[in-house]
């Protein structure tokens, strides 16, 4: 996949962000990049990996789960919000 201005100006709408017009082309160069190396990893053969291989056999550590609810930390991720009602993200509809 080519990242291009036309699908740039797309995810600019999309993620609700404005990229100043001296970053467009080294924006664009950044994703190509990592999409070039996503695409590099689909040449590797995995056909005899189980896929539930992990690097490590141990089990995933638990912790107690305890509920809680501090605030604090919402209204300060909300502030920061381009749109907000209540205790919820104000977005725009992006299926077509």
């Amino acid at each position: 996949m080519q990242i291009d201005d036309q699908l740039l100006t797309r995810l600019e709408t999309l993620s609700m962000i404005r990229i100043d017009e001296r970053k467009r082309e080294e924006i664009i160069e950044e994703l190509s990049e990592f999409l070039n190396f996503a695409d590099n990893l689909k040449e590797l053969d995995t056909s005899g990996v189980d896929d539930k291989f992990a690097m490590d056999d141990a089990p995933t550590s638990l912790r107690e789960d305890i509920p809680s609810c501090n605030t604090e930390i919402s209204e300060s991720i909300l502030k920061n919000a381009p749109q907000s009602d209540e205790d919820f993200f104000i977005v725009p509809k992006i299926i077509e």
